[in-house]
């Protein structure tokens, strides 16, 4: 159905394009000036929100992005399993010992306490350490 929607649309408004009468040549003068004005203030302000938008993002990453249990603190997250849009499954490291918690919108609950490390923290480092991944891409070959 979309696949002749958007052909049908265009055949029919060819006529409607055709039929508009040409605009005016533009004279040189204080129009000029004032439409540069207006682009440059236009380009200004859309730095701005961009800018902002990026600024924005960086800090919502930093509070509850992916890399927030990352870090030298005494707790970590090791691992994540979403189970649903709002709760999930949290394998975390306080102290060098690891929990299982359960996480939902309004609530935290300690599913279980292990006697032993289930996950080694090095190998978890290793896996999230993001230089030496890119490294490992920049360095391989484009043919493999």
């Amino acid at each position: 159905m979309m696949r002749f929607l958007l052909p049908l649309v265009l055949f029919l408004s060819s006529p409607l394009v055709l039929a508009e009468p040409e605009a005016p040549p533009r004279t040189l003068g204080s129009a000029t000036q004032v439409s540069l004005t207006t682009q440059i203030l236009q380009l200004g302000l859309g730095l701005i929100v961009v800018v902002g938008l990026i600024f924005l993002l960086g800090y919502l990453m930093r509070r509850v992005g992916p890399m927030a249990g990352i870090g030298s603190q005494q707790i970590r997250v090791i691992s994540s399993l979403p189970l649903g849009t709002r709760d999930r499954l949290l394998l975390v490291d306080v102290a060098g010992k690891q929990m299982l918690l359960g996480a939902s919108a309004g609530r935290i609950n300690t599913l279980h306490v292990f006697d032993e490390p289930v996950a080694d923290l090095d190998a978890v480092r290793q896996q999230g350490d993001f230089a030496r991944k890119l490294n490992a891409l920049l360095k391989r070959e484009p043919n493999e």
